[in-house]
């Protein structure tokens, strides 16, 4: 078990967004300066359309988990959700999964972009693995629904 907090995020993933990003907006920025024949408007364009682009990949790259004493923090591409122990009943990672699902008390999955096994799928494994184990022993047996017995 890892000293909590722990975060969990695709790290290849992020640098190649990132850079990606950067790249992206110094091209686009470049192309602007370099055509003479544009006026200041034109150019103004290019660069914001540059900007826009960085700053999409970089909402794409802030994907991430964080485990803490209290709870987890799903952080997605739109939004942020905050979730305690006993919220989460089972973490799922399986075969052609593009991320972790985790499997909440109120009967919905949330996705969980910041463990991915896109790149680096064994660390992807571990990772979801960690969580699982974090969630088993953070559970509150009392605070589940109640199941049935046969």
């Amino acid at each position: 078990m890892p000293d909590l907090p722990v975060t969990f995020r695709p790290g290849h993933t992020r640098a190649i967004f990132l850079t990606a990003g950067v790249v992206i907006f110094a091209v686009i920025s470049a192309v602007a300066l370099l055509l003479e024949h544009m006026g200041p408007g034109s150019r103004l364009s290019f660069v914001v359309t540059g900007a826009l682009c960085f700053w999409a990949l970089a909402r794409l790259s802030r994907v991430k988990v964080v485990a803490d004493e209290t709870g987890v923090t799903v952080v997605n591409i739109a939004g942020t959700r905050r979730l305690a122990w006993a919220e989460i009943l089972r973490v799922n990672l399986r075969p052609g999964d593009p991320w972790v699902f985790l499997d909440l008390s109120d009967g919905t999955s949330l996705p969980a972009l910041g463990i991915q096994p896109g790149l680096a799928r064994q660390r992807a494994i571990a990772d979801a693995r960690t969580l699982r184990a974090l969630a088993e022993a953070h559970s509150d047996p009392s605070a589940l629904p109640h199941q049935p017995t046969s």
